[in-house]
Parts: C-alpha cells; sequence; structure tokens
C-alpha cells in the first residue's frame, strides 16, 4: 500500500435545502507532507468530534480502487482525491485484509488500524446526492481510521510497511458490515 494523495480541508458552512451544515468533509490533496498528530491532522478542519477525529479517529484512509465504483454510479461527477473525506488516499487499502490493530510504519509515523468509517449524510452533501450514503452502506468500501502511534510527517509516495499483524481481530469490513447489521440496513 502507497499513499497517492494527503489531502486537508476547511471548516466549511454549506446551505443544504434551506439548513445549514458545517463540515469538514470538503478535502482536496495537498502537494506537501501532512502532519499526523494523536487526535487528528494539523490544519485539516474536524468539525464533527463526536465522530470524526480523536485518539482512535486521527486519521481517514481511503483506497484509490474504490473511486472506480463510484464512479461509474457518478459519472458525471468530478472525483479528486479526498472527496470521500480521506486524509490518505491509498493506492490499494483493503478492508477485507486489514485487521483492527493492524499496526504499519508510514513515512515519520506509526499507524494502528482502530475502526471503519461510517457513511453520515455529509457525505450525500458532499456528493450533492444523498443515495451515495446507502450506496457506501452497501458495500466494504467504508476506508479504515487509523489511531497515531507515533506522529511526524507523511507525503504522496510513502509506503505502508505492516509492523504488526492482528489477524485473531475482526477485520475493519467485518467491523463495517456488524455495523451495518446493527443499524438494520
Amino acid at each position: 500500500m502507497k499513499i497517492v494523495s494527503t489531502n486537508i480541508g476547511e471548516r466549511q458552512e454549506i446551505n443544504w435545502k434551506g439548513k445549514l451544515i458545517t463540515t469538514g468533509i470538503f478535502k482536496f490533496s495537498v502537494d506537501k507532507s501532512i502532519f499526523l498528530d494523536i487526535e487528528d491532522v494539523k490544519e485539516d478542519a474536524v468539525c464533527d468530534r463526536e465522530h470524526h477525529g480523536g485518539i482512535l479517529q486521527a486519521v481517514y484512509g481511503y483506497s484509490l480502487k474504490h473511486y472506480d465504483y463510484f464512479k461509474k454510479l457518478y459519472p458525471d461527477l468530478e472525483f479528486e482525491n479526498g472527496i470521500f473525506g480521506e486524509n490518505l488516499t491509498i493506492d490499494d487499502l483493503d478492508e477485507t485484509k486489514i485487521h483492527q490493530g493492524d499496526t504499519f510504519k508510514v513515512g515519520e509515523t506509526i499507524l494502528e488500524a482502530t475502526v471503519q468509517r461510517n457513511p453520515c449524510m455529509k457525505l450525500g452533501v458532499r456528493f450533492n446526492n444523498m443515495k451515495i450514503v446507502k450506496q457506501f452502506w452497501n458495500t466494504t468500501f467504508c476506508g479504515v481510521y487509523f489511531k497515531v502511534i507515533q506522529t511526524g510527517f507523511v507525503k504522496s509516495g510513502d509506503v505502508f510497511e505492516q509492523i504488526k499483524s492482528c489477524p485473531e481481530n475482526p477485520t475493519i469490513a467485518d467491523l463495517y458490515v456488524a455495523k451495518r447489521l446493527a443499524k438494520g440496513i
């Protein structure tokens, strides 16, 4: 696995069908290293601390390979790295093969896979279509949240070197499917 792009975003106020929404989901690729800190990515807006950021969800990674699936569903949408709100667009992140607790050396950092990303209405705002939320739930293309064990900078081209494997733990996809079933989706 390798970082294809690093993505950050600013806090934005969006008028969504007459309701003001505050979000940091509009992330865009930057041509610089980004600093992964204990609870978030420096210079990246996290507006909903209840569901994003914090120790267990400090960094969100998403697979570039998953983009192809959604491009077919939204052929008129301009897809840019970061469109799913991820901090790290990764060439081949496979949620069915990454277990909770798996740990990676990436750039100057050490990252531990913790939980899946559950889609919310802000993904629908980003896509300008609420159908994306259910379509996202109906896959295992949820992406991975990482805990930052060692802070530092990462950049495009940095490789994920696995330094700890936890095959006894559920995969990120297993966690996602269990959450979906618990929600009755």
